[in-house]
């Protein structure tokens, strides 16, 4: 049944990005734009190819942890709107989770580093994926499937709101209104890809927004964006691009440094040091208050 679902959203999406893409790449050429470039699109293609193909490979293995943990749902849902509403609403609530996480501790945000790492912003960066992720995604759907969720329904809700989640990365649509209120728009995601120290850190949700303006991650599009990292990593070299924060970690822990400061360089936020040399995102942006406060 799952393959069957899986099959109708392959049928039905792979026309609609091939629409949507294309239309964007002739909008950007016709208006001289530069949303996109060859080897941008080509990177994005590489990264997403490495995710899918460790996605496939680990399947079988998520969908295992899935069903071992509904053995022992404590509760049931028969109403099936109620079960596919909630189911819904659940996968996006843990999927913040598993996206915030991913920014404010190191060892994770250098597997998600490379979905921040274009300096281009165009449909095709939603698929510059975070390869390594698929290895431990499943871990945070494990409470769904003690609510009475099972694996094979949280694993397609989750192939479902990703397809939202890719075409939401665009330039070419403005605000969207009253939508703006509870749903992750395209102008709020790109405040989430803007380098911009304002902007770090901000609107992790895939499909609603809700989740940050409740737990304080929420901001507005206001000044222009600027995409990519804080420290761009200017090169499409396909193994630099998908390991560079890992050699960055290496290359703090060689510090001389005690082992409680060599664990704050991996688990700790990305961007903090014990000397003061780099700082985190928080700390910019405390920065930048304390500047702005003084004008």
């Amino acid at each position: 049944m799952n393959e069957i679902r899986e099959y109708y959203l392959i049928l039905v999406t792979t026309p609609i990005y091939a629409i949507v893409i294309g239309s964007e790449i002739l909008f950007s050429y016709l208006q001289r734009k530069n949303y996109y470039s060859v080897k941008g699109t080509m990177a994005n293609i590489y990264l997403t190819t490495l995710n899918m193909s460790l996605d496939i490979f680990v399947r079988g293995l998520c969908l295992f942890v899935l069903n071992y943990f509904y053995q022992f749902k404590f509760m049931e849902l028969p109403n099936k709107y109620a079960y596919w509403g909630l189911l819904l609403i659940g996968q996006d609530f843990m999927f913040y989770w598993l996206h915030r996480i991913d920014h404010v501790c190191r060892m994770f945000w250098a597997v998600h580093v490379t979905h921040h790492s274009s300096e281009e912003y165009n449909l095709t960066v939603g698929f510059r994926s975070s390869v390594f992720q698929p290895l431990y995604r499943f871990i945070y759907f494990i409470p769904l499937a003690l609510l009475g969720f099972k694996g094979i329904d949280i694993m397609f809700i989750y192939s479902a709101t990703q397809i939202y989640g890719i075409l939401i990365h665009t330039q070419t649509v403005d605000k969207l209104g009253f939508l703006e209120y509870f749903l992750s728009t395209p102008s709020h995601h790109r405040v989430h890809h803007a380098s911009n120290v304002k902007y770090l850190d901000k609107n992790m949700g895939m499909l609603l927004i809700i989740w940050d303006k409740i737990f304080g991650t929420f901001e507005t599009e206001k000044e222009k964006v600027v995409f990519g990292l804080t420290e761009n990593i200017k090169t499409y070299n396909p193994i630099k691009m998908v390991f560079h924060e890992w050699v960055n970690i290496g290359t703090d822990l060689k510090k001389t440094t005690s082992i409680k400061t060599k664990l704050k360089y991996i688990f700790g936020p990305p961007g903090w040091s014990h000397d003061g040399s780099k700082k985190t995102s928080r700390q910019m942006q405390k920065e930048l208050a304390r500047k702005n406060s003084t004008i």
